[in-house]
């Protein structure tokens, strides 16, 4: 009876995990909105691993500086993948080219598609708007994710109707290189969405790490906090930014210091995602406004970027 029993359970057990298993949506086709850095990264990475691609941004210039990056940045990783082989290379870059078309009407595209991810500026009203008219024209079953670094993914999903049916997708730079996705399940988001979400994220070759909607997520939460502490310490005179760089680098093992990351990072990137923190927790001490990051944003000096940050860059 009890081996009976445990046949029973068994086999009760792998209809259940197949069942579960056939609800998940299979992502074949993916629609990404932005496309800059980011957007660029994901479409070609999506597309490199079988994916079918409609980049779209607002205009055909952006579309064609896009899809250039793309091909250039194809065939560094063809260079590398197929190092004695180079029909093979010249192969592989032309089938990836070939998965990804573009266009500049995004409600025209999404109706076929399985997952619409938006990396578009870092502006709440700007992301609510294009989710909020996408959601009229894409199919009942189509995901819904978004690549912001800072911004609450329940606001953004709010401004759909398929709140059970969204999340966060968030990648990091540059996306053909690193291997991390974040995938942010929002209290709405079904577990059919984010188990979808992560398969999507294996079958992209990357390895994803699952969050809760908090603000920045894992590594940003982390990672902010300690770099504004950094920048403290040297408001406070307790250390030169130079000697906190070299200590975190010799002490801790990173590869950049604090200050070197921020310059690269981008510090009205930085300030941007600081402002957004304190405005949701003003009282949160990790959250306060930075006197020296301000200064510098205020005088246009962003980091390598602009060829001033807290370093000088010829």
């Amino acid at each position: 009876m009890a081996f009976v029993t445990r046949q029973f359970v068994r086999s009760m057990s792998s209809s259940s995990s197949a069942a579960a298993s056939a609800k998940k949506i299979l992502v074949k086709h993916v629609t990404v909105i932005g496309g800059g850095l980011m957007g660029a990264g994901i479409a070609q990475v999506a597309a490199a691993t079988g994916h079918t691609v409609v980049l779209v941004d607002q205009t055909e210039d952006i579309l064609e500086k896009s899809r250039k990056g793309i091909e250039e940045s194809l065939r560094k990783v063809a260079k590398k993948k197929f190092a004695k082989n180079p029909k093979g290379a010249d192969e592989f870059v032309a089938k990836t080219l070939s998965s990804i078309s573009t266009s500049t009407d995004a409600a025209s595209v999404v109706h076929s598609t399985d997952l619409v991810v938006e990396a578009i500026v870092e502006n709440l009203q700007m992301k609510n708007e294009l989710f909020k008219r996408l959601d009229k024209f894409a199919a009942e079953h189509t995901i819904f994710a978004s690549n912001t670094s800072s911004l609450q993914i329940t606001s953004l999903a709010n401004s759909t109707t398929r709140q059970d049916r969204f999340a966060g997708l968030h990648f990091f730079n540059p996306v053909p290189l690193m291997k991390l996705v974040e995938v942010i399940k929002t209290p709405m988001t079904s577990q059919k969405t984010f188990e979808s979400l992560l398969d999507f994220s294996r079958a992209l070759g990357k390895h994803p790490v699952a969050c809760k909607d908090t603000p920045g997520f894992i590594v940003n939460r982390l990672l902010v906090p300690y770099l504004m502490e950094a920048v403290r310490l040297c408001e406070r005179g307790e250390a030169s930014k130079e000697d906190i760089d070299m200590a975190m680098k010799l002490g801790a093992g990173y590869p950049m210091g604090p200050f070197e990351l921020l310059d690269y990072v981008g510090l009205d990137t930085t300030k941007f995602i600081l402002d957004g923190w304190h405005e949701m927790d003003s009282k949160n001490p990790l959250f306060q406004p930075c006197p020296s990051l301000n200064k510098l944003v205020a005088e246009k000096k962003f980091g390598k970027k602009s060829g001033e940050g807290f370093y000088k860059y010829k």
